[in-house]
């Protein structure tokens, strides 16, 4: 299993290049950051400045969209970060969210999702690409590789990511909606003609690693309610769309009953005020709180799932420890599986 991290472009932005920095040196691959422009500071051009920090870590949004970004713009972005750097980008892409609604827009369709990943991914490899009546291309693009990551919970944006993306984003690490989103990308991939183990799994998730105790616990689980909001957010959305006997497993709409709106100034911060509706339960399920080795047996959990890439959200107070932490005790120990996993030892 593959480990990210997952940056807030708040200022400023040395500190988020600092963080991006001390993930690789603890063995992390992939720093993504929000792509969310009114809200925090501009990602492409930190991500610039995290690839000239850094040797060897993929780094990309967490996630973009199609209405604030410019799908040609986006596109030779990513390839001009490859050409300076090597080919260390990928793009995560969804319907759009934070960066949509605090101009007063509403997420995209899936069928201009679709479109954008098709004209990303080509021009972004360097090749052409269609649009409406004309074809387009980056003539200086042509050693450039892009991967096009999709992100979404409801079914028809799975079934799309199966469809035809490299990989698909999961915002939350509840084991029962992991193995019901990964079995449905894999079987519209199957479907589509694809082989479903091509498409990259990554779930991504606020992780706090405590020293075991109840108060400890508590703690962790108020820095990280704020995620059991901004998923309520999309959970809504899809409840809006195909209503709540819809094929989405209760476990992922339930919760949200008790939902009364969003504030968007306080997206993604804990102490989010909006997010009191959210039970410690769900903060259990959709995060990873708890001693190193509660880590490690959720990481094993997910991995035994089909996870390629787990994404450690870093918006709480104990950033640096968590990455400490993760690069001490948890990677190791995952990596120490793997190999008795391969030489058929027992983990």
């Amino acid at each position: 299993m593959d480990f990210g991290v997952v940056l807030q472009c708040t200022p400023p932005s040395s500190r988020v290049v600092e963080l991006a920095r001390i993930a690789e040196t603890h063995g992390f691959s992939h720093v993504w950051t929000f792509d969310s422009h009114l809200l925090w500071q501009e990602p492409y051009v930190i991500h610039s400045q995290i690839l000239a920090s850094t040797r060897t870590v993929v780094v990309g949004p967490m996630v973009t969209n199609p209405s604030t970004r410019d799908v040609t713009v986006t596109a030779s972005t990513f390839a001009t970060l490859n050409e300076m750097y090597g080919n260390r980008t990928v793009c995560g892409i969804g319907r759009g969210d934070s960066a949509v609604r605090t101009l007063g827009g509403k997420p995209t369709t899936i069928a201009r999702l679709a479109d954008s990943v098709e004209i990303i991914r080509e021009l972004g490899n360097g090749r052409s690409a269609r649009i409406g009546e004309t074809t387009v291309r980056l003539p200086w693009a042509s050693r450039s590789e892009l991967e096009v990551w999709i992100a979404g919970y409801g079914p028809r944006a799975l079934e799309l990511t199966g469809q035809v993306a490299d990989g698909f984003i999961l915002q939350l690490a509840d084991p029962d909606i992991v193995e019901w989103t990964v079995a449905t990308v894999r079987d519209a991939a199957e479907k589509a003609g694809r082989d479903p183990d091509a498409v990259t799994i990554c779930v991504a998730a606020p992780a706090y690693v405590t020293d075991g105790s109840a108060a400890a616990a508590a703690h962790a689980r108020d820095q990280c309610r704020w995620f059991g909001g901004m998923v309520g957010n999309h959970v809504a959305d899809i409840v809006s769309r195909y209503g709540a006997t819809s094929g989405v497993p209760a476990a992922l709409t339930d919760y949200i009953a008790g939902r009364q709106g969003y504030d968007y100034n306080q997206h993604g911060r804990a102490g989010n005020t909006h997010a009191d509706f959210v039970p410690d339960e769900i903060v259990d399920r959709f995060c990873i709180l708890g001693s190193p080795e509660q880590h490690v047996e959720r990481l094993r959990q997910l991995e035994s799932l089909g996870v390629d890439q787990f994404a450690v959200y870093l918006q709480h107070d104990a950033k640096t420890a968590t990455l400490d932490a993760y690069g001490e005790s948890v990677l190791p120990a995952m990596m120490t599986s793997e190999v008795a996993t391969e030489s058929g030892i027992a983990r």
